[in-house]
């Protein structure tokens, strides 16, 4: 298979592909979505072919408007806190869970009585939508497990002979994979997040819950209940290790580990202060700015065949950061240096 590369003016072009069984690699304001019919089993199952991911890893439903979950009959409901964060943050980077009905085809949802659905902002994955005539199932548009790309460049380093088309519609906004909520629970509750932050969500619904999953790692034998919560994800071929403690703790750690395979991921203040080699996410405590960076710095480490480990400040986790926090700890596989306790 040969892949197009499409210009943000042909998006008919996509939607012609989707339209009719195929696989396209389509800017959001997140990261890039490798995105297929959502209502077409055969199609979906393309995108796990492509990324290699596992099929217990559910899938969101991409929609081009509000009205488009009760067009086409998406959920059982659509419970009064769902319109509510609608009104507030779509369209945007926030994937609401809801009860599925029988039209979400168990490829998307991974056997799960529930469906993730998404209204992007931004306006060629708008429409690509509309044109296509049909939600559409796009989960980060990389191969399973390795950082998401945030530009058509990225896509077609992963994908290219793999999917139909990529369309190039330039870098991402956000840089980070949305928000996720699930309502099918007693309290709403965080499953992943990304630029709409959690005091955001409490600002508009009071109580909201977040998952134990959000900062450590699926319990055994737990069902995966959104995207990027099982799996080791996000994760550069080099060995990332993130270290928690102070400036001058951070600075003198990786100092003494300096070596020629060595790489640090910092922020700008650093880069005077380092010895070995460095990939800056922006300003300390920039966490917007690191989101819209991270993922690129990765694959710019990647690019680097000489790197093998690469030290990362520990974010903090509050706002935009506990997105920035979440991505890293599963890039990291969960392994964490307390320099304090060294």
């Amino acid at each position: 298979m040969k892949t197009k590369v499409l210009d943000k003016t042909q998006f008919e072009v996509a939607a012609d592909i989707l339209k009719h069984g195929g696989v396209v690699g389509i800017p959001t304001e997140t990261v890039y979505g490798l995105a297929a019919d959502a209502l077409n089993g055969k199609a979906v199952e393309k995108i796990f072919k492509a990324k290699g991911r596992p099929m217990d890893n559910p899938l969101i439903v991409h929609v081009a408007d509000f009205s488009d979950i009760e067009k086409f009959n998406l959920v059982s409901e659509v419970p009064e806190n769902a319109k509510i964060l609608a009104k507030a943050f779509w369209p945007g980077p926030l994937t609401i869970i809801m009860k599925r009905t029988d039209v979400i085809p168990p490829e998307v949802s991974a056997g799960l009585d529930t469906v993730a659905i998404r209204f992007p902002s931004h306006p060629i994955a708008q429409e690509i939508i509309r044109v296509a005539g049909t939600p559409l199932a796009a989960p980060s548009a990389n191969l399973s497990g390795s950082p998401s790309p945030t530009t058509a460049r990225h896509v077609l380093n992963d994908m290219d002979g793999k999917i139909d088309a990529v369309l190039d519609g330039g870098s991402c906004e956000v840089g980070v994979e949305s928000t996720v909520i699930t309502l099918a629970a007693d309290v709403p509750r965080v499953l992943r997040p990304g630029g709409i932050t959690v005091e955001e969500l409490r600002d508009v619904l009071g109580e909201v819950e977040v998952d134990d999953a959000v900062i450590h790692q699926l319990a055994e034998g737990v069902t995966a209940a959104s995207p990027g919560m099982k799996y080791k994800h996000y994760a550069p071929k080099a060995n990332v290790l993130l270290l928690k403690g102070s400036d001058d703790a951070y600075i003198s750690y990786v100092n003494s580990h300096s070596d020629d395979d060595v790489c640090a991921l910092c922020c700008d203040e650093d880069l005077l202060l380092l010895k070995t080699k460095t990939v800056s996410l922006g300003r300390r405590n920039d966490y917007l700015t690191h989101a819209r960076h991270l993922f690129d710095c990765l694959r710019r480490i990647d690019e680097n065949k000489t790197i093998r480990t690469v030290y990362s400040r520990l974010p903090d986790v509050e706002g935009v950061g506990l997105a920035v926090y979440n991505r890293l700890i599963r890039a990291a596989g969960f392994e964490v240096i307390d320099l304090e306790k060294i």
